[in-house]
């Protein structure tokens, strides 16, 4: 990576450095004071420079524009148990004043053609840089683990295929975003059990971390 992309990616960087420990840090509290937590996982990653280039061309998105116009070069990724886990962290993130809310999408309600579901939130976050604070554009990704498992072998099936997959693959692929989906709505079925375990399990962790 040239000095000039390693210049232009540090602000990028630090922000998905510091969101991802935020939501980790949210995580620990819901812990501490014993309610469910609605966070299973937290990953996030900066946008490769060729990942960068090749949606630069597909979209012919001009340099000078491109801060603005690529919302997703910082990303983040917050997995959880359940469906209704990702709108209670849709309403935190609302209400934080450490970002400001641009665009929400929501694939969950309205799933794409694919079969994809997920929650998507573009923000503005502030990040300190010698230079002074720089505002840059963010996603925030929320899926349940199920979601994610399909979404993970259906990226990379793409690279293979470049979004042209054959009929029946494409078929199978659907069937199993269903069915993923289907897993969701039997576990928040019984979700109740499922919280009163996990409580119960959590306090003696904690205690036993102290």
């Amino acid at each position: 990576m040239d000095k000039k992309w390693s210049n232009f990616l540090l602000p990028y960087e630090q922000a998905v450095s510091e969101l991802t420990t935020k939501f980790l840090s949210l995580k620990k509290q819901y812990a501490a004071a014993r309610k469910h937590v609605p966070i299973e996982l937290v990953v996030g990653r900066v946008k490769p420079v060729g990942s960068i280039l090749e949606k630069m061309e597909r979209r012919q998105i001009d340099s000078a524009t491109l801060e603005n116009s690529m919302e997703d070069i910082a990303g983040i990724r917050i997995m959880c148990q359940f469906v209704d886990d990702i709108y209670q962290l849709v309403k935190l993130i609302r209400k934080r004043r450490d970002l400001n809310v641009v665009e929400e999408r929501d694939y969950i309600a309205n799933k794409k053609v694919s079969g994809y579901r997920s929650y998507h939130i573009v923000v503005k976050y502030p990040v300190e840089m010698i230079e002074g604070r720089k505002v840059i554009l963010a996603e925030i990704q929320i899926r349940t683990l199920a979601m994610n498992f399909w979404a993970t072998i259906e990226h990379s099936l793409n690279y293979k295929y470049r979004g042209n997959f054959p009929q029946e693959l494409n078929q199978r692929l659907q069937r199993a975003a269903e069915a993923a989906f289907q897993l969701d709505q039997e576990m928040s079925a019984i979700r109740s059990e499922i919280k009163e375990a996990q409580e119960v399990f959590s306090y003696h962790r904690y205690n036993e971390e102290k």
